[in-house]
């Protein structure tokens, strides 16, 4: 397939708004589907490695963003794709081990009260919502830059970047600071 075919393919279009309301949609609905009550003492302190884990994949795609953004200022491409390719992957990644965690364990209130909080708050919901506006904006800025449209690419990272940027800091910022609320 050449890559002029690529983003002209109406399966790749269709492909990328199907993945960009299915995400949200399965996100939401973890919030309405019970947790087993059949798991072990051992298997839920286990399964809270998860949030640390995708903090880890989201401020590590964030430091493959920067080191992205640097690639391609310095006109090195193939370090561009390796780095945005990375991030892609850990993003993906995070995806898939939020979905098993809010499957397998109840959601974790905030504790902290006051000005406290409602930083909190700003963070997670503007995390939250702009993580679903993201997703359809990094699969198409992808996919110009891999099908090498570059004005394309270009025009769409600028709106694209700073915002996959912020959702990948404020995942570990999120985690930080709800994470002495955990039972384990």
């Amino acid at each position: 397939m050449s890559n002029s075919i690529l983003l002209n393919d109406s399966k790749v279009k269709r492909f990328v708004i199907v993945v960009s309301v299915l995400i949200p949609a399965v996100v939401t609905l973890l919030y309405f589907i019970p947790q087993p009550e059949n798991l072990s003492e051992e298997t839920k302190q286990q399964l809270y490695i998860l949030p640390k884990l995708n903090a880890i994949f989201n401020g590590t795609a964030f430091f493959a963003l920067i080191g992205a953004l640097i690639a391609i200022k310095t006109k090195n491409i193939q370090l561009h794709k390796a780095l945005t390719t990375t991030a892609m992957v850990l993003s993906v990644l995070f995806l898939v081990s939020y979905v098993i965690f809010h499957l397998t364990t109840p959601s974790t209130s905030f504790g902290g009260e006051g000005t406290i909080k409602a930083i909190y708050l700003f963070i997670l919901l503007t995390h939250i919502a702009l993580s679903a506006v993201i997703v359809p904006l990094v699969l198409f800025t992808y996919i110009f830059g891999l099908s090498m449209q570059v004005e394309r690419h270009r025009k769409w990272a600028k709106i694209t970047f700073p915002l996959w940027l912020y959702v990948t800091l404020t995942g570990p910022v999120v985690y930080m600071m709800i994470s002495e609320y955990y039972p384990y």
